[in-house]
Formats: structure tokens, sequence, C-alpha cells
């Protein structure tokens, strides 16, 4: 699958205008939009399951289609395509969370999947640190610099590049590399594997 700057553009003014139905109570106009997405959710679902261990059960489809499941009832102001694939990165993020919780209850508190830190931004797919530690470190984060939790959330989970985020989040590339290392360094300290 391609990366999402080199998938087919979509007409900036019809996803606006779906955007703005939705948020009006069309439900045609997210299943529209959705499945037009839908490529760009199954790229960034695909992104988000790459720390995930082979064996997973919950496969980028069923992520996408959870996120479906939750963004229904979103009530949320739309701005765009990047806002609405922002906060759908934001809800995979909380889907695999949640999947993660679940698995340790079905376990009886057994171990969850890991993720290590020194490799979270290169090869996520190695073990050492707990999801849901990892998860609980990055909202503290959050409490702290809303930010960095966001450049975390949207270059871990949502796979998007530094200059992907920069353009989200109108700010330089040179702040999301200097807010994405102050972050790991903080999740390191956090974590106790700096």
């Amino acid at each position: 699958m391609a990366d999402l700057d080199q998938l087919p553009p979509l007409n900036t003014h019809q996803v606006t205008t779906w955007l703005e139905q939705w948020q009006e109570g069309d439900q045609a106009a997210f299943d529209k939009l959705f499945g037009a997405l839908y490529a760009d959710l199954r790229q960034l679902a695909k992104r988000a399951m790459r720390a995930e261990s082979a064996g997973h059960t919950l496969q980028p489809t069923a992520l996408v289609h959870e996120v479906y499941g939750r963004m229904v009832g979103a009530q949320v102001q739309w701005a765009d395509r990047k806002h609405f694939l922002s906060v759908c990165a934001q809800a995979m993020r909380r889907v695999l969370i949640d999947h993660a919780r679940s698995k340790r209850r079905d376990k009886r508190g057994g171990q969850a999947e890991h993720v290590s830190l020194d490799d979270l931004f290169t090869h996520p797919a190695q073990s050492g640190l707990d999801i849901l530690d990892m998860d609980e470190a990055i909202r503290r984060l959050g409490e702290q610099d809303q930010r960095k939790e966001q450049i975390v959330e949207l270059h871990y989970f949502g796979g998007l590049t530094h200059p992907e985020i920069a353009e989200l989040l109108q700010i330089s590339a040179a702040t999301v590399d200097r807010d994405l290392r102050m972050a790991r360094a903080w999740l390191g300290v956090q974590l106790g594997s700096a």
C-alpha cells in the first residue's frame, strides 16, 4: 500500500462537504466519507498495528471497522480530511489499548503485549515494555504537554511523518523533531528505559 501522500487525491471540497453534512446528522454522508477514506484508514491501521506481535488477534481491517463503529456517533467540529484522519488515529490507539486491556483481563493478570521504547519509532515490533504502561506514560505526558502527546500519537499510532505532523499541527518539522525527541526521552525516564 502506498503512503498517504501517494494515494490519489480526493476532492477536498467534497470531503469537507461530507464532514459538514455528517455534523448536521446525515449518516449517509459519513458512510460516503468513510468509504472514500477507507484506503487512508487501512494505511493508518497498518501503521498502528506494526507494534503488535505477529500473532495479534486484531487485524488492520478489523481495526478500521472498530474505528468506524466508534466514529459513527462522534460529536466533533471537523476541520478537514487531515483532522478526520488524526481523530481516527487517536481512536485506533484507544482500540489497541482497550484490546490489550481485555486480553490482560482474559489471561487473569497475564502479560500484556510489549513494545520497546528504544525501538518505539524505528522497530516497534520489538518487545520490552508493556503497551498499557506505555499508554499510561503517554497520557501523563499529555497532562504536561498536549502537543507532545499528540505528536507521539500521530507518529507512533498514526504513522505520520514529521512533515505530515508539522502540516497537520501547523508547526515546523524541526519543532516536531525536537518535541518527538524530548517526548521519547521523557517517556524513557518514566518507563525506566532511557
